[in-house]
């Protein structure tokens, strides 16, 4: 009797998380999935089956098609920024190129935009994409480059990269300071070992850092590719999707059907496919963890 109570010792402790995780993650994903097999309002109490209606009405939805497209885009564009990127200048800070102070001020310079609410960096990158009184068009006007000037956000071949850069500014400080972390458990002897048999600086970030924070790098690209399908705050801030459906996101589609256009079902059949790109994601990850490790 004794051995099995002490048996059930570590499933009592992690009752609490599993309650957790059912009652607020996998209860509510499945609900969402058994909300978008019907037609419904949130303003009426009918609710009509439909099957896979409303999943057949998505993918044959265009402005599902640019949403998808868009997050594709962030996504690409994110890994590059958010991890390629952001390896780069942790490898340049953490490898004393800068004396102290400097390297100090360059580590919270760029870590500053990650602490700001998401909708004062909208709110404040709306007024800096201003036509002709905001920074950039004044920036141009001022160095005689004024052709180059546009309407950032009001222009659909602009509106969509306008926003995308406008969230690696504010994350690329952040997953430096992790990939910083990340880098800095890596053993000194053996940048030093590196460095008594002359190794260039790039040598050994090729051959000791991108290797030595591999693992890291992996976990950091599903985050930021789970973000980027999430994104959803920043684009409705900044443009709210337009114009034209140019900037469009999976999220602020499952937004608007949901609270504008009151056809729930479908929004829900939007979030199911949210919700299965980000587990596809991460199967991949384990999977290539698996493999490599």
């Amino acid at each position: 009797m004794m051995a099995i109570q002490h048996r059930m010792v570590p499933y009592l402790f992690v009752l609490p998380a599993i309650i957790l995780l059912l009652v607020f993650v996998y209860g509510p994903a499945v609900e969402n999935v058994i909300y978008s097999l019907y037609a419904w309002s949130s303003m009426s109490p009918d609710w009509r089956f439909v099957g896979f209606g409303n999943y057949g009405e998505l993918f044959a939805n265009p402005i599902f098609w640019t949403a998808l497209l868009n997050n594709i885009v962030y996504a690409v564009v994110s890994v590059l920024f958010q991890v390629a990127f952001a390896l780069g200048l942790a490898a340049v800070l953490q490898a004393g190129v800068f004396g102290p102070r400097l390297r100090s001020f360059f580590r919270t310079t760029l870590f500053l935009p990650s602490i700001l609410p998401v909708t004062v960096v909208g709110l404040l990158w709306q007024l800096i994409h201003q036509p002709t009184i905001g920074l950039i068009d004044q920036l141009l006007y001022t160095t005689g480059l004024e052709s180059l000037s546009h309407v950032w956000l009001g222009e659909e071949r602009t509106a969509l990269i306008a926003v995308v850069m406008v969230s690696q500014w504010q994350w690329t400080g952040y997953m430096m300071a992790l990939f910083m972390v990340a880098i800095a458990a890596i053993p000194r002897d053996l940048y030093e070992a590196l460095e008594l048999e002359g190794a260039s600086k790039l040598q050994t970030f090729r051959h000791l850092t991108v290797p030595g924070v591999r693992e890291s790098t992996l976990i950091f690209t599903v985050i930021t590719i789970f973000g980027a399908f999430k994104v959803f705050d920043i684009v409705w801030v900044m443009t709210a999707g337009g114009p034209n459906h140019a900037s469009e996101v999976l999220g602020t589609h499952m937004y608007r059907s949901a609270f504008r256009d009151d056809v729930v079902g479908y929004a829900s059949a939007v979030a199911t496919v949210i919700f299965f790109l980000t587990i596809s994601v991460g199967y991949v990850q384990l999977k290539l963890q698996r493999d490599h490790g």
